[in-house]
């Protein structure tokens, strides 16, 4: 008699290499088997998805939570549920405190087993002077990796790090196997252009962009390059915004540099039309750009030389956005994303014939699992955990700020219409959303350690 599993699910099944029709036997929130023959697992429950894709769960390693004190884990991981998203990573630059130490970390810890929806990892950081003693310690309390940067929006809670803490960094960040992401954008042009510009009450929505031109990217991408290259640290540049950046990149991996990179939707997305014509909504930092430097970063993602796409989730209340109507310079920088980045990625990639399902999978969840070693995830593979986004190729989305899970409902692409509708979100073998509504409540999502942490379980990444 054949074995009988907790669950089976069938459909088009996106693996490393192919699509194909098949079917997965899952036991305890694990791929235990993956039939592509003739149907022939017996499951307690069947899900047949027939000639919808079956991803490996969507993996957003940039996501913001607790920026805005009124959003939280529960608005942002129900958001994630509903946008196809099964694991998150939660960047340190939490109101009030940085999540720079371990007594704060473990905090957060407890909070994120009583409150998440889906499965997140968390991201430290340190403080801007003498914190990199806290690089260890954090490391092995179970930090995915570490973020900082190079440009001050805030002393405390978000401050740029001076070169010489930088190295330190990256030296102690050598030793626990971690990357060390970066905010890269220098503060000295930035803050300059900005004064000169407000003098002159030169404060439209185009400002943001004329006062972070490229340069302010990609000088500091070439400095933190320079410090990797002499320190052997991983690192990886968050938010890329123009491609000048990967072919600064490109050419430090020739010279052996341990250094990866994504870009987010936004920048794939709108240009800095989009800025003019939507004002505060469609600010960010870096700012959205030129068309043409939009289409580099499009050539960029076709030709394999970013490793993966992010949200930079930033959930900013109406009000903080709404004080830069007649003022640019007033606004937050952000836009929340979770909830609507992997329709609107498929709809203009797969749905539109610019990339395979194959290739979507790799820069949606592969290589975010790959790149930060999140144990277990990231690829339909017997042993990992059963997380699965299941997409609709045929079924129509439009989005909605005013449905959002997060408790950011305002977005550039309210209204937007496209192909790929997330039918069903799937985390360790259940269904937490189920196409129309969020199924499980808060605590079902678990804590991912980092592959530093001393209370390591088991773990599978090949």
């Amino acid at each position: 008699m054949s074995k009988q599993y907790d669950k089976v699910i069938q459909g088009q099944l996106v693996l490393e290499n192919e699509v194909t029709f098949g079917e997965i036997g899952i036991n305890n929130g694990k791929i235990v088997e993956i039939n592509i023959d003739q149907p022939r697992l017996v499951g307690k429950e069947v899900l047949d998805f027939s000639d919808q894709y079956i991803f490996p769960g969507m993996i957003d390693v940039h996501v913001h939570c607790y920026s805005n004190t009124q959003e939280g884990f529960i608005p942002t991981s129900r958001a994630a549920a509903v946008g196809g998203v099964t694991t998150f990573l939660d960047m340190p630059y939490d109101v009030p405190n940085p999540i720079n130490n371990t007594d704060i970390f473990k905090e957060k810890v407890s909070k994120l087993e009583k409150e998440a929806v889906v499965d997140i990892g968390l991201w430290a950081t340190i403080s801007k002077r003498n914190g990199t003693d806290q690089i260890k310690p954090l490391a092995e309390a179970g930090a995915m990796a570490f973020k900082m940067s190079t440009f001050e929006t805030d002393e405390h809670r978000f401050p740029r790090i001076p070169d010489p803490e930088i190295i330190k960094a990256m030296e102690e960040l050598k030793e626990t196997g971690l990357l060390g992401a970066f905010h890269s954008e220098n503060d000295d042009i930035i803050n300059q252009m900005i004064e000169d510009y407000q003098k002159e009450n030169k404060v439209y929505p185009a400002a943001h962009m004329e006062t972070r031109p490229p340069v302010t990217e990609t000088s500091a991408v070439l400095k933190l390059l320079e410090f990797a290259y002499w320190t052997g640290a991983k690192l990886h540049i968050v938010h890329v915004s123009h491609p000048r950046t990967i072919q600064l990149i490109e050419m430090f991996k020739s010279f052996g540099v341990k250094v990866t990179s994504e870009t987010c939707y936004p920048y794939l997305l709108l240009d800095v039309n989009d800025l003019e014509k939507f004002g505060p909504k469609a600010k960010n930092n870096p700012p959205l750009r030129k068309p043409e430097e939009r289409e580099g970063l499009w050539e960029q993602i076709y030709a394999e030389k970013i490793e993966m796409i992010t949200s930079d989730h930033a959930p900013w209340p109406r009000e903080t956005k709404e004080r830069g109507n007649d003022n640019i310079f007033l606004a937050t920088s952000g836009m929340p994303g979770v909830e609507i980045m992997v329709p609107l990625m498929f709809n203009s990639t797969v749905a539109k014939g610019k990339l395979t399902p194959v290739q979507f999978a790799k820069l949606m969840s592969t290589h975010p699992a790959e790149v930060f070693q999140i144990p277990n995830k990231g690829k339909i593979k017997e042993g990992f955990d059963a997380d699965f986004t299941i997409i609709d190729p045929k079924k129509e989305f439009k989005i909605n700020e005013d449905a959002f899970q997060s408790t950011a409902k305002l977005s550039p692409f309210h209204g937007q219409k496209g192909k790929g509708k997330i039918v069903q979100t799937i985390v360790r073998g259940s269904t937490v959303y189920d196409g129309d509504a969020v199924t499980v409540e808060p605590g079902f999502g678990k804590f991912v350690a980092g592959s530093a942490s001393k209370e390591e379980s088991e773990v599978v990444f090949k």
